[in-house]
């Protein structure tokens, strides 16, 4: 028989806790990587191999330049064995570099605290010796300002940062950031190892150095409140509240909307405590909203440097100043707010002369017609080039279509396969993204939009269907971007990956812009910034009520992540809508900031029966009335960075119900949308305080309560807010018939009330409309226009 030496039972033994603390790690974080596949940034955290380092005790700071260096303690992951169990946590560790004279086991390292409001604090770590970077951004719409007017007061131990609406203050040892509100109120504060006392294993505010590569992660740890919620993170899916969810912030085709991959990931969020979060980096980004841990707010960033962005106030205040960094929308044309019809996909001129001629013959308003994959001479091939066998005279189809009201919207994207006569140029010039051995990552040629030349080249080819006519260029894909590619920026992937979309986003947004001086692009992606290059829809989802709600609930949370504008495919888009499903759909996506309908064939209402052509015009006759209302609310919306649909607690942030809501929303400031999710003449709808009118009815409901409320004839409720004025129009069969010298005010209030609304003309300002309500009927306190529109005021007879 065979004994062990000490020192090789103790080798064994050690071998023996790696290989079973490497099955925790496998069983707990571990899921089949695949080309595509989201990055997690957390599963770093767990691996025995790498080094920890967490934030520890400042070292020094200035606070005048709020310059500082901060002392990272070293850590490892060790095992612990109790009660027939293996545990995994942080423990102490020693340097093991050589020589050690030239590396600090604790290494301090910079970090700041600046100022760009009275709002807004920037929080900034690095895991290396080198000074912050200062890189010029795309993600913002210019160089953050520098705010002075955050009052400082300090001792030894403390250093507190205080403005008119909250308070930061830096404790140095131990090492801690805590915010306050206006009040002095805790909203967060950061947790280090030890926040709590616990005998589980959360993970600190710290980085780690990987042993594969030495490359840096962060997490940063910020301490959740019992109640509290977490919004936004982009065009999520899942739950609107984030709490208790892992959200990864990487781009991914969708493949739908009922999943937790997004199209559209916004490294950004939102708290019912009064605060937010910008995490300023294109590198992935994974949160942990207390899903690991219920104390814990965790956010895991690929970056070796840490920006945060941190604003104070309520939904409002926070977005203002979120966008006012990252930048706003710009108003879409008005054309752009009409109906879009499409399909998959109109091919030929005849085909789009034929729907174009039948819109109007059964009288759809409509102002765009989508060509999808189809206008190529191959279906997917993006060439650029109208099919010459199917399109006789492209120019001129468009430009009879013009005159009758249409614009045109052509599909395209940035994969070339190797059939495309396009893929030898772009290979050959270099517009393409090459991995590290020199080749091509994918079977596509995909564009690298960090080089400048490619861009031109790029815009060159859209310049040339712009200038024929076409109104907007859908932006689709753009998710895929080589995770292992080299780009022209000098960085990877890892970087680039998900600035693709907002790059590609710019790209055509730009040369649109130049060619028709119009802010207009139709995108499937998008990243942080993306909200400046209006607008986006929310991608493939499935003809099933659960895809209708998930929707929403994407739409209302990038809503709570910067953009303005958003739109949906009505009906879904997988198969053909089912005509009940549809007949909901549309009246939900008439109520939303832009209309389209579009997916498997059939979408025009004909192809179903003549009743539903008669539903399908009442639902756009009721958004193209409701124009003057719908376009006085985005130029508002887009002037403060405030999202057309809005959920019930970005208007009443007061109100603890509205929090709660998920499946209502505000279409603007004026009116409130429950959509009907399922194949039922009436829901429950919750109402914030006040009074409220059931558009459809004129029916009165009491505020702050909930209600049993029919769908009128339209399958949709929809309420007004008591004391409004909704401006209307004619209706015409597009926006550019329209009569704009010719309004209606429908007021929605009782005798007494005070009542204003907003409106503009389409080359005009934003303009508040205030009126008087007696017995005798209502009236403009004063004409802000002074004769150029004739007003209509009829007063809503309110039962």
């Amino acid at each position: 028989m065979y004994y062990f030496t000490r020192r090789e039972f103790i080798v064994c033994f050690r071998l023996f806790v790696l290989a079973l603390a490497g099955l925790f790690s496998i069983s707990n974080t571990a899921e089949a990587q695949v080309l595509g596949d989201p990055v997690d940034v957390s599963r770093d955290f767990w691996k025995m191999e790498h080094v920890y380092f967490i934030g520890n005790r400042v070292v020094h700071f200035d606070a005048a330049t709020g310059a500082g260096s901060l002392e990272w303690a070293r850590h490892t992951r060790q095992t612990s064995l109790s009660f027939n169990k293996i545990d995994v946590g942080l423990a102490r560790s020693r340097s093991t570099e050589f020589p050690g004279t030239e590396y600090d086991e604790n290494p301090a390292l910079p970090f700041s605290i600046t100022f760009v409001s009275p709002r807004t604090v920037r929080l900034r770590f690095t895991t290396r010796s080198a000074p912050l970077s200062n890189e010029p951004s795309l993600m913002l719409a210019s160089d953050p300002p520098r705010d002075n007017s955050w009052k400082v007061e300090q001792t030894d131990k403390v250093v507190t940062f205080t403005s008119a609406h909250g308070q930061m203050r830096l404790i140095k040892d131990p090492w801690h950031i805590e915010l306050y509100d206006g009040s002095g109120r805790l909203l967060t504060r950061t947790q280090t190892l030890g926040d709590p006392a616990t005998f589980y294993n959360p993970v600190p505010f710290s980085f780690i150095r990987r042993a594969g590569d030495l490359s840096r992660a962060f997490a940063a740890t910020f301490q959740l409140s019992p109640d509290e919620k977490i919004f936004g993170c982009g065009e999520s899916f899942t739950r609107l509240n984030k709490r208790g969810q892992k959200v990864n912030a990487y781009t991914r085709d969708g493949m739908g909307t009922q999943a937790e991959i997004m199209y559209k990931p916004i490294p950004f969020f939102m708290s019912s405590n009064g605060y937010a979060m910008f995490v300023h980096t294109s590198a992935p980004v994974t949160f942990d909203f207390g899903k690991y841990f219920d104390q814990h707010n965790v956010i895991y960033s690929g970056d070796e440097e840490l920006d945060l962005f941190i604003f104070l106030g309520n939904p409002k205040e926070i977005l203002s100043e979120y966008t006012a960094l990252t930048g706003r929308s710009p108003v879409p044309p008005l054309w752009s707010f009409g109906f879009w019809m499409s399909r998959i996909t109109y091919k030929s001129e005849d085909e789009v002369r034929d729907v174009a001629a039948k819109l109007r013959q059964y009288r759809i308003p409509t102002d765009v017609i989508h060509l999808d994959t189809g206008w190529f001479e191959t279906d997917w091939r993006s060439d650029y080039k109208f099919s010459a066998s199917r399109f006789r005279d492209p120019a001129r189809m468009i430009s009879d279509l013009k005159k009758q009201g249409f614009r045109i919207s052509l599909w395209q994207y940035t994969y070339f396969t190797s059939k495309n006569e396009i893929y030898k140029e772009a290979v050959e010039k270099g517009y393409v993204v090459r991995n590290e051995g020199g080749r091509l990552p994918f079977e596509d040629a995909v564009l690298d939009f960090s080089n400048p030349e490619t861009v031109k080249w790029y815009q060159g080819l859209l310049a040339d269907l712009l200038k024929m006519g076409v109104g907007a260029i859908k932006v689709d894909f753009g998710e895929g971007a080589p995770a292992n590619g080299l780009y022209a920026s000098g960085k990877t992937g890892l970087y680039e990956h998900n600035l693709y979309p907002l790059r590609y986003n710019k790209a055509v947004a730009d040369i649109t812009k130049e060619i028709t001086g119009e802010s207009i692009i139709w995108a499937r992606s998008a990243w942080a910034g993306s909200q400046r290059y209006p607008l986006h829809w929310g991608g493939d989802a499935e003809n099933t009520d659960s895809a209708m709600a998930a929707t929403l609930r994407s739409g209302l949370s990038l809503g709570l992540s910067g953009f303005t504008f958003w739109s949906h495919d009505a009906g879904g888009f997988v198969r053909r809508a089912p005509r009940d499903l549809y007949h909901r759909w549309l009246a939900f996506g008439v109520l939303t900031s832009h209309t389209r309908a579009h997916g498997a064939p059939p979408r025009e209402p004909w192809e179903y029966d003549e009743a539903f052509v008669e539903e399908y015009r009442r639902a756009l006759n009721l958004r193209y009335s409701l124009m003057p209302y719908i376009y006085a609310q985005s130029k508002h919306s887009a002037e403060r960075g405030y999202p057309m649909l809005r959920t019930l607690f970005f208007e009443y942030p007061d109100d603890l119900t509205s929090w709660f809501i998920e499946d209502e929303y505000m279409f603007g400031s004026d009116l409130l949308v429950a959509p009907m999710f399922e194949e039922a003449k009436e829901r429950n709808v919750y109402l914030p305080p006040g009074s409220w009118i059931d558009y459809q009815t004129g029916k009165a409901y009491e505020g702050a309560k909930w209600h049993r409320i029919a769908a009128g004839q339209i399958p949709v409720i929809l309420l007004v807010k008591g004391g409004s004025v909704i401006p209307h129009i004619k209706v015409a069969q597009s926006t550019s018939e329209m009569d704009w010298s010719d309004v209606e005010l429908r007021v929605f209030s009782r005798e007494g009330s005070p009542v204003s609304g907003l409106f503009s003309l389409p080359d005009g300002n934003l303009q508040t409309l205030e009126l008087e309500v007696n017995r005798r009927g209502a009236a403009l306190k004063n004409d802000p226009l002074q004769g150029r529109v004739k007003w209509r005021i009829n007063r809503v007879e309110i039962k």
